[in-house]
């Protein structure tokens, strides 16, 4: 297929993930049952109360809340990345069981900005790049024998990080909060600081009490990166306030 651009989806979440999470923190602090107490969250917005829980520090109940994403058009480079926030669950396509071979064409690749912005020669030197590598794969497959998953899990090694993946990813929303304070943050690598402000664009789309104040640290105090400060804090907070 050659160059692919990233796509994110929100196809699952907790039913009610406000609720839940009301639900929860407050069953610790009442000697009521769960069904009087359930009855009291669904007559009354809950949006203060979650805003309270999340000022004070009490995380806890929000793990009740979980989030499913379908993502794909991103790299193995990011994949690196974001298996590193373990408090989660990922299924990723398998460079060993999905064949990568094409006879005419190219495995997905991600084509960094930075390098699509010096023009259009550039760009197509990095798209032959991607196909010579695609020419050295489809010839270790042959010379292993062209034997499904038993040829793939070696010649996928001359792969590159620019290859494509797709994953389904699964986090609840205390480690979404992590997620987004560390990966929407300018100092974080450009291809993931792009999915994490789609992702926390959907999800305040369906849970808006719960990440109100989610995002990088510089929105809630003074940046936590100290000299490495990007001095950007003014239109990071703009940004934020245009999220839809």
């Amino acid at each position: 297929m050659g160059k692919v651009e990233q796509k994110v989806v929100l196809v699952a979440h907790t039913m009610e993930p406000q609720q839940s999470v009301a639900l929860g923190a407050k069953l610790c602090y009442s000697g009521a049952d769960v069904e009087e107490l359930k009855k009291g969250v669904e007559a009354k917005d809950q949006a203060k109360y979650i805003q309270r829980l999340v000022d004070v520090g009490h995380f806890s109940p929000i793990e009740h809340a979980s989030f499913t994403f379908a993502i794909e058009g991103v790299s193995r480079s990011l994949l690196a990345q974001i298996t590193r926030h373990r408090i989660a669950s990922f299924s990723v396509q398998s460079q060993r069981y999905v064949d990568m071979a094409h006879e005419e064409g190219c495995f997905d690749y991600i084509l960094p900005p930075a390098i699509e912005a010096l023009g259009e020669d550039a760009a197509e030197e990095f798209h032959s790049q991607m196909m010579q590598i695609q020419r050295w794969y489809n010839d270790w497959q042959a010379r292993l024998g062209k034997k499904g998953e038993s040829s793939n899990e070696d010649a996928r090694f001359v792969l590159p990080n620019a290859a494509g993946t797709k994953m389904l990813v699964t986090m609840n929303a205390r480690e979404l909060h992590h997620f987004f304070t560390l990966r929407c943050c300018n100092r974080a690598q450009w291809e993931i600081r792009a999915l994490a402000w789609e992702m926390l664009r959907q999800v305040r789309q369906v849970a808006p009490a719960l990440f109100n104040t989610a995002g990088p640290g510089c929105l809630s105090g003074p940046c936590p990166e100290g000299r490495m400060c990007c001095g950007k804090q003014a239109e990071v907070k703009k940004r934020f306030e245009e999220l839809i």
